[in-house]
């Protein structure tokens, strides 16, 4: 059960950095304030993503 949680928010943190990554690249950021958030949310989703990342690899690894 776990796993399959860890997942499906492994999944949000993909999408909603695609999304903004996206946005960013199509230039819908109104002014330069606005892109350093967007910038910001993208780096601290990645480092989510990692950490959580991480934390499967560890617990796969207790399993064995």
């Amino acid at each position: 059960m776990a796993d399959n949680a860890l997942s499906a928010v492994l999944r949000e943190l993909e999408q909603r950095r695609a999304v903004l990554s996206d946005a960013l690249g199509s230039g819908c950021a109104r002014d330069f304030s606005e892109y350093k958030f967007m910038s910001g949310e993208i780096r601290g989703l990645s480092h989510a993503h990692s950490l959580l990342t991480d934390l499967v690899r560890r617990l796969e690894n207790d399993d064995e």
